[in-house]
């Protein structure tokens, strides 16, 4: 189990500098190793982040019968059993910290015929699962919550399911993608209509694994995806890019630490993905994509970011469902940033693995910025960061966002309950050490 980790920072000595190439991405690598479980033959995974996260998910395939090889510095080779081949665990199926995976299991397992049980840790626990039983149940799934709609989920067998047209009340890739892993267990189509964009690694990675999954977008904003059951996935061969929503950090440590000019290493920047370029561009950031590419189906880059300065700015709240899990580092730029910088239509971060919002406004205070708090968002004043003590919640997120602004803090910040740091970036304190932040463990 994780330990209660303390980060200490200190004021980085002079600008960064380097090429980092970050973990490989999260949300793919969840989904990597579940159609690769799924699949008829065998799957290569390239690039898998080896963080806690991820191996919850492994564990519980392997639970369920799946052989797997590895993995072995990123590489991990999957034997599927085919869509109806997982069996029944003997044990409850641990999710750890891991909103994604806990969400995209319900919607596999809601489709089997054998009962299972979704756990996780204290964090987990607290966060909202009605968002994704509720359509569930709508498809003939017999599965539930504890009475506070958290959980754990329990679900029975059944024999089918029954396809829906269901219309997302919130932006959320991972209520999307519940439906459609459900979805390709029912009897006839399934469609998802998303009210603004989300990342679409889901629908990506089913055409990977010879899945015919449509898109129809209806405007900038709001699309429909759809896909029938009864077919079957088939072995690949996924090669996984980095994580931008770890680059990000470096991202903004590079954006606020004078004098800095670093290089993020194959980064993917789907498109649904780079509202944190977006974001960070509008205050003024200097970031250049460099040699573009496709791998895998996903566009990847390396990215370029040269210290100019940031100004504050009012960040349009369709950015936010693009950027929803940068948010953390990016209130860091606005307390780096000259002027104001207002965020709003950001209420989902409520729903994380901390009140990201109440967590960021109570650490930015402790460090001595002055910030407001909104109902569904902050209003953030530019200035100097002085250091102090900060409670990051068990939130990785929080915890290395804090760490990051001690890269210009004039005094330390120490940062406590950071266990989770290994849930999403196992080397995160080596990467920032090497291109010349001041981060102890």
């Amino acid at each position: 189990m994780s330990t209660k980790l303390i980060l200490t920072t200190a004021i980085a000595a002079k600008g960064l500098s380097g090429n980092v190439r970050v973990p490989g991405d999260k949300s793919m690598s969840h989904r990597a190793v579940m159609f690769s479980s799924l699949a008829n033959g065998t799957s290569n995974i390239t690039g898998l982040l080896e963080g806690e996260d991820v191996m919850a998910t492994l564990a519980a395939f392997r639970a369920m019968g799946v052989t797997a090889n590895g993995p072995t510095n990123g590489q991990l080779t999957v034997t599927g059993v085919g869509m109806r081949g997982l069996t029944a665990p003997e044990q409850d199926l641990d999710m750890g910290n891991s909103g994604t995976a806990m969400r995209l299991m319900a919607g596999i397992l809601a489709a089997q015929k054998f009962a299972s049980k979704l756990v996780g840790d204290e964090s987990l626990t607290g966060r909202p699962m009605r968002r994704v039983t509720v359509p569930l149940s709508a498809m003939g799934a017999r599965c539930a919550t504890d009475e506070n709609g958290c959980p754990p989920i329990h679900i029975r067998g059944v024999e089918k399911l029954q396809p829906i047209n269901y219309k997302l009340p919130m932006a959320s890739a991972q209520i999307k993608s519940a439906v459609l892993l459900a979805g390709l267990y029912a009897d006839g189509e399934t469609s998802v209509t998303e009210p603004a964009p989300t990342r679409d690694h889901t629908e990506r990675m089913l055409k990977a694994y010879g899945y015919k999954c449509d898109t129809e977008r209806v405007n900038d904003q709001v699309s429909t995806i759809r896909l029938s059951g009864g077919g079957e996935l088939t072995a690949a061969n996924i090669d996984i890019p980095s994580d931008i929503s770890s680059a990000a950090f470096f991202m903004v440590a590079a954006s606020i630490v004078p004098g800095s000019k670093i290089i993020l290493e194959h980064v993917c920047v789907n498109p649904t993905r780079t509202g944190i370029i977006d974001v960070l561009k509008a205050m003024g950031a200097d970031i250049k994509l460099l040699n573009p590419r496709a791998v895998g189906g996903e566009p990847v880059a390396d990215i370029q970011v040269t210290y100019v300065g940031l100004k504050g700015a009012v960040i349009d709240p369709k950015l936010v469902p693009l950027a929803i899990d940068e948010f953390p580092v990016i209130c860091i730029a606005a307390a780096c940033a000259q002027g104001e910088t207002i965020v709003s239509g950001a209420e989902e971060l409520r729903h994380k693995e901390s009140d990201r919002i109440s967590a960021m406004v109570e650490g930015l205070r402790a460090i001595g910025v002055e910030v407001e708090e909104r109902k569904d968002g902050m209003v953030v004043q530019g200035g100097s960061i002085t250091g102090g003590q900060v409670e990051s919640y068990h939130d990785h997120r929080i915890a290395m966002s804090f760490a990051i602004a001690g890269g210009v803090s004039s005094g330390e910040i120490v940062i406590n309950e950071a266990d989770n740091v290994a849930t999403s970036f196992p080397n995160f304190v080596e990467l920032a050490t090497s291109v010349g932040l001041n981060i102890s463990a």
